[in-house]
């Protein structure tokens, strides 16, 4: 992810907001390597951090990353429709997830029960583009729209309050970044 230019994209996308936007409690949903909570580490490296995801090697290299920036977080192994925290996240990061999910605004609904009032979503979703036919082949992935990633936030509950497009490398052919608010 770090070679690809992903990190570094992800570091742009949080660095839009302060550093206050990012929370004291934040859940990194389907963290993979832990690349989308580290770049939050950077900016913020305050409150707690929880690293969601069913691998428990991925959850480990996530572990790992953080630990190496100084930060600690608490691991949970299991899927999203599972997790069910003792208290609501005023932050959540969510990269890459939703195109795998059967269901992406059942999906978006459950994130919202996990957010506190006003928490604030920092989403990362695949776009068309002739890129991702190759990365299909490996995960067998969706892309959308921006108007399709707008509609399903909104009917889960989200205002969208900024798009962002990724400067360079492949993050700016194969995503898309969105903030939205919980309403």
């Amino acid at each position: 992810m770090r070679l690809l230019g992903y990190f570094d994209a992800y570091l742009g996308f949080l660095s839009v907001g302060s550093p206050q936007d990012l929370g004291q409690n934040a859940l990194d949903v389907g963290c993979g390597t832990g690349a989308f909570a580290e770049a939050r580490a950077v900016i913020q490296p305050r409150g707690q951090v929880t690293l969601l995801e069913p691998s428990g090697k991925m959850l480990a290299q996530a572990d790992h990353a953080l630990a190496r920036r100084g930060a600690t977080a608490t691991t949970v192994q299991s899927h999203l429709e599972d997790f069910r925290p003792a208290e609501p996240h005023d932050c959540i990061l969510a990269a890459h997830v939703l195109e795998h999910c059967e269901n992406p605004t059942d999906a978006l609904r459950h994130l919202r029960g996990l957010s506190a009032p006003a928490a604030r979503l920092w989403l990362v979703v695949s776009k068309p583009h002739w890129c991702n036919a190759i990365i299909w082949f490996q995960w067998r992935h969706r892309s959308y729209r921006p108007r399709q990633v707008a509609k399903m936030l909104g009917d889960a509950g989200w205002e969208l309050e900024a798009e962002h497009s990724f400067p360079t490398g492949p993050p700016s052919r194969t995503s898309r970044g969105y903030l939205a608010r919980a309403v």
